[in-house]
């Protein structure tokens, strides 16, 4: 029998975590939630603010100097990813709103992170596959279109150095992977098939983490 040796973080704890993190604040990522809510229910596709200090802690200590992202929305990942980039480090970043990439571009720029980042708009597939299929990335966050997780996965991978590594967000559904209420969903479909996917994937090595709501975390061989 396996050891259960994990608590389940009621607000409490949580709060707890949230005030023992050190070394990483953002004097922007307030200002950022504030101006995304105002977008009304689509505001809960920002990342939580402990999931950017957990994507700037591992792109600094990986020492990323290429990489990209799948969804951009108001700029809270890609904000995260580049204020962790090595010296001469830039980031990828693929979307196709111009409404939402606008809050992006303006808190990036008093960020002074703008530089880092380049902005491409258009449907992502398209973008990826109009990049040279080279090993160029050392770090890719996927954080979009559930049922597009897969395609853009196999577009990604050959465009990852060897030792790469790639983050997929809300792999856990909201603990609707495990269709405990009986729904299943074409997003909740697609996410299950990953992670089945990527546990059984020869090209890379993985770990499904408990963070927010999920983070699958692969390396690719």
């Amino acid at each position: 029998m396996a050891l259960q040796n994990y608590i389940r973080l009621d607000d409490a704890l949580c709060a707890y975590v949230r005030e023992h993190r050190s070394g990483w604040t953002d004097p922007l990522w307030r200002a950022l939630q504030a101006e995304t809510l105002r977008l009304g229910a689509v505001a809960e596709m920002m990342i939580p603010e402990e999931e950017g200090a957990f994507l700037t802690f591992l792109v600094a200590t990986l020492r990323v100097r290429q990489a990209i992202e799948i969804g951009t929305f108001t700029g809270a990942s890609g904000l995260a990813i580049a204020r962790g980039l090595a010296e001469g480090g830039t980031l990828l970043s693929l979307d196709r709103s111009e409404e939402w990439t606008a809050i992006a571009r303006s808190f990036w720029e008093r960020a002074g992170v703008r530089g880092r980042i380049e902005l491409r708009l258009g449907p992502a597939l398209e973008s990826l596959h109009a990049i040279p299929g080279e090993a160029i990335f050392d770090f890719a966050f996927i954080d979009a279109d559930k049922t597009g997780y897969d395609a853009y996965y196999e577009a990604l991978l050959p465009r990852m150095r060897p030792g790469g590594v790639l983050l997929f967000d809300n792999m856990l559904r909201g603990g609707r992977v495990l269709d405990r209420d009986g729904t299943d969903d074409p997003d909740t479909r697609a996410i299950r098939a990953l992670n089945d996917k990527l546990r059984n994937d020869p090209r890379i090595e993985g770990l499904l983490l408990p963070v927010a709501d999920g983070i699958y975390l692969c390396r690719k061989r």
